[in-house]
């Protein structure tokens, strides 16, 4: 009841003339973080202030959300387990801060639900990903945003399950994570200029075919385009073209970490391409957070 009686106080002192008295009102109100936002946005909503309080409201708004982004993705940084979903959903946080969390494991959890019904342990890989592939694509409906590639739409997790258009990161992302829910071993691997998925070769059945097989992956699979299924030559054959010498990295799966940054190296090309200045210099600042 203090703190809030302590808020609501700070709240009325917003629109102080004197630039010291805000600048010490601004730090005390972000250090409630997100408690002090009901009460932010409840003075915008029920008091006719005049437009200086209103535009400095809506900036401490966005400070708080931003900063609760970068701590918590902070935390999963650090985190044991580094959950691709979690680290997503995080930074659709940050454009969406109202985001329905819930909604996105619900539609997620339908998904698998509908992918699990239609596999078994008696089929194969190639088998499971047809099956795959019939649900992600046929049924529910997922593409590649061949017409807006570089929409900020494309790269949020909950935009994409919304219109079922991404890119081949975020496409990625909810393929594997589905996938891996059901045990099937499927991770990202960041090609340049593309990401793509690789199927790992756990039971080993490729080296029986191929000793040489030195990636332990049975195949890659491209979300991009329906999940088509390709193999280490036709993946050799793009790095070419692009005029790149083959890297381990581009044939084995990469890091949860790895995907995260390109997925904010993604979201800043976007944004850089409709020229939000504010947007590029804060997802900078986010990325920079794994830099080290």
């Amino acid at each position: 009841m203090e703190a809030m009686r302590t808020v609501e106080a700070l709240v009325h002192l917003i629109d102080d003339p004197d630039e010291h008295v805000f600048e010490h009102v601004r730090g005390q109100l972000k250090s409630y973080g997100r408690d002090a936002i009901p009460y932010l946005e409840g003075s915008w909503e029920k008091n006719e202030f005049g437009l200086l309080h209103q535009s400095r409201i809506e900036d401490l708004i966005h400070e708080i959300q931003f900063d609760t982004c970068k701590e918590e993705l902070r935390s999963w940084r650090t985190s044991s387990s580094k959950d691709l979903l979690d680290a997503s959903i995080i930074i659709a946080k940050y454009q969406y801060p109202d985001l329905d969390v819930q909604g996105i494991r619900d539609e997620i959890e339908r998904i698998r639900q509908a992918v699990w019904l239609e596999i078994n342990e008696h089929q194969t890989a190639f088998e499971k990903i047809k099956v795959f592939n019939k649900v992600f694509y046929e049924m529910c409906g997922f593409r590649g945003n061949t017409r807006s590639f570089h929409s900020p739409l494309s790269s949020y997790v909950n935009t994409v399950l919304e219109t079922r258009r991404g890119t081949p990161l975020t496409l990625s992302l909810i393929y594997s994570v589905i996938a891996q829910s059901l045990k099937i071993p499927v991770f990202g691997v960041n090609l340049p200029n593309h990401f793509v998925l690789c199927y790992m070769d756990e039971n080993q059945t490729q080296r029986l075919l191929d000793n040489e097989n030195k990636f332990g992956v049975l195949f890659y699979i491209n979300t991009f385009s329906r999940g088509k299924i390709f193999y280490e030559n036709d993946v050799t054959q793009f790095l070419r073209k692009l005029q790149i010498t083959p890297d381990r990295s581009h044939f084995e799966p990469c890091s949860n970490t790895i995907m995260i940054q390109r997925m904010l190296t993604n979201l800043i090309t976007a944004f850089q391409h409709v020229g939000n200045l504010r947007k590029v210099n804060e997802l900078n600042e986010l990325r920079s957070l794994f830099s080290d």
